[in-house]
């Protein structure tokens, strides 16, 4: 039975920004990394805290350490409060950071039922969207980084909801700028923001294809043809949906790898190749193929399935550059480090009896295609991605377990729930560390309600049959 909507109230509404002078006007240029996510949705995520305190208690003694603390952490990562400059053609978007730039920071109370609000059951979609802020409106030349919205529920809990552009950082870098921030807010600002490696030109010098020209042409192009109706799209496409997270646990992933496995010797005979079956493999595996399923039982393609068999579908997932000898860069590099790898199948292979079998070993193909030689069709990802996700048949999977998302602790213990809100703007599942359990997986996904019933149906089944 459904709740009712999540309605709030907006109690502040203030800016935040780095120490005054304590960072001077500073130029980031985009590295060919950052330029393929000039053309993506800003990502919205929330982070759900147990708190039983009152609003007014909340706002009196929590608050103002919440944006002292910030504004500590944006003295060393402040390319969130900088803003994004798209000069017109042929000059290049950039990064500029002047002196008193900040970030929006929106103070609200919600008087939906926090446990609720936290579950893993579905739900409609809009139901978390007044959590997370809007980016402060600007013309497109000019362009806020990130917003934050603290929401309290009344001693219940708050949540932390963000929204920033993609192309200022990639997961790791907002999960590090996360995670400094809630160190010195539990520290009382007494310890200091983990730092950041904020030099880009380590990239830029090793541009071996001239990606950064070709993106610049890709993106021009797709920024011309799309005009000024991105918002509105990404607002569309939330119609109807509903939300809800699934949890395999880290026995599930193990069984689920032994099932693989031996498909793949009963299939293929012992003197093949060894299959590759990481966690992430083979989760991503069986949520590609039970979508695939689950879109098929509720539309046309039910009654077409041997029309649309031998159909290209197609799969994207990110690997992390920063330990790749080519580059040679920290771990803490900021900003966006990440190869766009495609993976194709047809339809009869995906929801064929070993569609789970095919997907993990072409996922675990494509991983070790990055590990002998990355950058490889570098040059069509932004091209790929527009045409892949206008067929209506691409899935791109975000984020990884690896980043521990659930240990952002602010001193008021783990994190109660992640949400990753933007999911819902396309077909994109969320894979994440598990909140209850170390070494399982949480994949967060936004369907139309038939799909999504009949996705959790073909999930449990596959888990199940294991």
């Amino acid at each position: 039975m459904a709740g009712s909507p999540c309605t709030i109230k907006i109690v502040d509404r203030s800016h935040v920004s780095p120490p005054p002078g304590s960072v001077s006007t500073t130029s980031f240029p985009l590295s060919f990394f950052d330029f393929p996510w000039l053309i993506c949705h800003p990502i919205r995520r929330l982070y759900f805290y147990h708190l039983p305190f009152s609003t007014l208690y909340f706002t009196q003694f929590i608050l103002p350490s919440l944006k002292s603390s910030l504004s500590l952490t944006l003295k060393t990562f402040y390319p969130f409060a900088a803003n994004l400059v798209c000069p017109p053609s042929p000059q290049k978007p950039h990064i500029l950071y002047t002196d008193g730039d900040s970030v929006a920071f929106v103070v609200a109370e919600s008087c939906a039922d926090f446990d609720r609000t936290i579950g893993y059951h579905a739900r409609d979609v809009h139901d978390l969207h007044p959590l997370v802020p809007e980016l402060p409106q600007s013309d497109n030349r000019v362009q806020p980084l990130l917003a934050l919205q603290v929401t309290v529920f009344p001693n219940s809990g708050i949540s932390i909801g963000a929204t920033f552009r993609h192309v200022v950082a990639d997961g790791r870098s907002f999960n590090h700028f996360m995670k400094s921030w809630a160190s010195v807010f539990r520290s009382d600002g007494n310890s200091a923001p983990a730092m950041p490696f904020l030099e880009r030109s380590a990239i830029q010098e090793k541009d071996p294809c001239g990606l950064e020209s070709v993106f610049l042409n890709d993106w021009w192009s797709h920024a011309s043809d799309r005009g000024n109706d991105k918002e509105q799209v990404h607002r569309d496409v939330f119609a109807d949906k509903v939300r809800a997270t699934f949890v395999i646990g880290r026995a599930d992933i193990e069984r689920l790898k032994l099932h693989v496995l031996n498909r793949y010797m009963k299939k293929c005979g012992a003197e093949q190749p060894r299959l590759r079956t990481s966690a992430f493999a083979v989760a991503c595996a069986l949520a590609w193929t039970c979508l695939i399923k689950a879109r098929q039982l509720g539309s046309s393609l039910k009654h077409h399935q041997d029309q649309h068999a031998d159909e290209f579908y197609y799969f994207c997932f990110m690997a992390d550059f920063r330990n790749r000898p080519e580059l040679a860069i920290p771990a803490t590099y900021f900003g966006n480090c990440l190869e766009l790898c495609f993976v194709q199948m047809t339809g009869s292979e995906l929801v064929g009896e070993d569609g789970v079998l095919a997907a993990t070993k072409a996922i675990g193909n494509r991983v070790e295609e990055f590990e002998k030689g990355p950058l490889r069709g570098a040059e069509k990802w932004i091209r790929n991605w527009i045409e892949m996700s206008g067929t209506g048949r691409f899935l791109t999977v975000g984020g990884s377990p690896k980043f521990g998302a659930y240990d952002t602790d602010f001193g008021w213990g783990r994190a109660k729930k992640i949400e990753r809100v933007h999911v819902g703007a396309s077909a994109t599942i969320y894979v994440g560390d598990c909140r209850d359990e170390e070494g399982g997986i949480e994949m967060g996904l936004a369907l139309k309600r038939d799909e999504m019933d009949a996705f959790f149906g073909f999930f449990n089944r596959g888990l199940k049959a294991i």
